[in-house]
Order: C-alpha cells, then sequence, then structure tokens
C-alpha cells in the first residue's frame, strides 16, 4: 500500500506499507523535513544480521516472521515482541488505568488513522484522485 498524504499546513506524507513481499516483511518509517532525515526500520530490525550457507542448519530454529528462506542473509529478531513494541503498549495502557489518565494511543487517533486508510482505499477506486479525510465532528 501507498498513501500520499498533504496536511492542511502544508506538510506532506508519503507512507508505504505491506506484508507480502519476497524475504519476508519489510515496514520501515522514514521522514525527510527540509533540515534532517530520519529512518526507523521497523521490520526487519537489522540489530542482528545472520549469514546461512545451508537452509538445514537453521532448520527448526525461528528466525523471524514471515521469511522464505533461512539460506543466506537474514535478520534474526533478538526479541520481536519487544521491537514491535508489544510489552510497551500494554505497559502504558495498564499505567494509564492505574493512574486514572488517557492512555496515550486513543480513541481519536484509531478512529483518525482509519479515517485516513479508508481516504487512501477511495482514492486508489477514483484513480488516484485526492480525497479530504473528514473530520471528526464529535469527540469519542
Amino acid at each position: 500500500m501507498q498513501i500520499h498524504i498533504k496536511f492542511s499546513d502544508g506538510t506532506v506524507a508519503d507512507i508505504f506499507s505491506t506484508e507480502l513481499v519476497l524475504g519476508g516483511v519489510h515496514n520501515w518509517l522514514e521522514v525527510v523535513c527540509n533540515n534532517h532525515r530520519t529512518r526507523c526500520n521497523l521490520s526487519p530490525i537489522d540489530v542482528l544480521e545472520t549469514f546461512n550457507a545451508k537452509e538445514d542448519l537453521l532448520r527448526d530454529v525461528y528466525v523471524t516472521e514471515k521469511i522464505g528462506t533461512k539460506q543466506g542473509w537474514s535478520n534474526p529478531s533478538a526479541d520481536e515482541d519487544w521491537h514491535h513494541g508489544y510489552p510497551q503498549e500494554f505497559q502504558e495502557f495498564m499505567e494509564s488505568i492505574y493512574h486514572g489518565r488517557k492512555p496515550l494511543s486513543t480513541v481519536e487517533l484509531a478512529r483518525d488513522t482509519v479515517a485516513a486508510l479508508y481516504a487512501g482505499y477511495l482514492s486508489a477506486e477514483r484513480g488516484g484522485v485526492e480525497v479530504d479525510i473528514p473530520i471528526a465532528l464529535v469527540d469519542i
């Protein structure tokens, strides 16, 4: 999936996402601005790189999700759940309950994310024309 978002202040974002590519999952976030560039490799995470000459050597070893072969170079996940943020997500949610505050990721963020995704689908259906993302009239 690719989506190009233009914000009301003129800022733009180009977002690419897929889970179905050769070599396993490939997710990254890259921010390019007029004064900096930042890249975050979400998956594969290049903390650990391994070269395996023969597929059989790692036959019973989990390397990472959705990888097609264990032969050649790969990026085994040292702690896949942690790198994907699952424990941190649960910790934040439980702390928000304990401290009686709104979680960092709110239902409004979820609503806005879904609205942006559906606007992208609608744009694709219409041949790539610009589609406004509706602004919620009522807070949830």
